[in-house]
């Protein structure tokens, strides 16, 4: 049911009108959506919160998966082959791919349509990848928002795929309903080459590429995984993550990783967890984007503008130090604050 657009007698508000373009599915609306929200200019910022806010009103069941993995794993071309399957099931998916920037021009540099081909050319597939800019650990600042968007699009399904270096998985982590840790046999010593971290936050693991020659080591190293999980914690009660085998060449597994995590979701709804894990998410969310405009808010005024060279450069040569050099920033700012991103008119 698209969406009724509020408007005055003779007034046409293109966020209104962008908005229900969205509720209808249109691809290039929705591709205009995400980069408003991702946009960091000021008045960008101000008809995105206009926006995201229209498609809040609107309910959805889309469930929300974060991919992450080892190097060499091979996410991208997981993600094109369980798409696929989800599609042939009448599902609509949605991948927000995290790129890494370049740290020269600031764009995207592994362009992850070129490696999910499948899903790139399918209908019932949207693939977004998304520079991941500045924001620590490499996850694009505006993944969320972008969530919304295609959620509001009638995309039933969105994978969320990690850069793979460090904070980035705890950010994604915090923003989906299951975490999916992709991992590999044969790649070194598999349980050293694992953070404990990623595997405390892991929901359900894979070991990919089972096939071939493979396959017998990928169901070996999803047995050694199988019994590191159940060290990580002593709770016997504790839900412990599946560890499954799995393979993007041949589809082999991909089906019983669909079912193990619609398991998972079953559980966290019938235990509470899914309404209490998006109400922390939504917690988190917010000091976020605090700290987001709060450091954009710094960045432009001008009068740090004036002294972020001077000041730089005294701490290059060593004549400040990093924290004299902050406070200094900080003193400024507070002195000579902004219009903040609240103050609309």
């Amino acid at each position: 049911m698209a969406l009724e657009p509020v408007r005055k007698a003779g007034i046409v508000n293109p966020v209104q009108d962008l908005a229900e373009g969205v509720f209808q599915g249109n691809r290039r609306q929705i591709a205009r959506a995400i980069t408003l929200v991702e946009s960091m200019r000021m008045e960008d910022r101000v008809k995105a919160r206009e926006l995201l806010g229209i498609l809040r009103e609107r309910p959805t069941s889309a469930v929300r998966i974060g991919v992450t993995g080892v190097p060499g794993a091979g996410k991208s071309t997981f993600i094109d082959a369980i798409g696929v399957k989800l599609i042939e099931l009448g599902k609509k998916v949605a991948v927000l791919a995290v790129d890494p920037s370049s740290s020269k021009t600031g764009g995207s540099i592994l362009g992850d349509r070129t490696r999910m081909g499948a899903l790139a050319v399918s209908d019932d597939a949207f693939i977004r990848p998304s520079p991941s800019g500045n924001h620590l650990g490499g996850v694009a600042r505006a993944t969320r928002e972008s969530m919304l968007v295609v959620e509001a699009a009638g995309y039933d399904v969105v994978l969320v795929e990690t850069v793979g270096v460090g904070q980035s998985e705890v950010a994604v982590a915090g923003m989906v309903d299951t975490f999916l840790l992709v991992t590999l046999a044969r790649a070194g010593d598999q349980l050293q080459g694992i953070k404990k971290g990623i595997l405390e936050m892991a929901d359900i693991i894979t070991v990919n590429k089972a096939d071939g020659d493979n396959e017998a080591a990928a169901r070996v190293a999803a047995r050694e995984l199988t019994t590191a999980m159940k060290l990580i914690t002593a709770d016997p009660k504790a839900r412990r993550p599946p560890v499954l085998t799995s393979s993007s060449y041949t589809g082999m597994g991909l089906m019983d990783l669909w079912a193990a995590i619609l398991d998972h979701r079953e559980y966290l709804q019938s235990t509470g967890g899914l309404n209490a894990r998006r109400a922390r998410q939504q917690r988190d969310w917010m000091w976020s984007l605090v700290d987001d405009e709060l450091l954009e808010s710094v960045r432009q005024t001008q009068a740090v503008k004036v002294l972020r060279h001077e000041l730089e450069q005294q701490v290059m040569d060593g004549t400040t130090s990093a924290m004299e050099a902050a406070q200094e920033v900080l003193t400024t700012f507070a002195a000579n604050l902004p219009p903040t991103w609240m103050d609309e008119d």
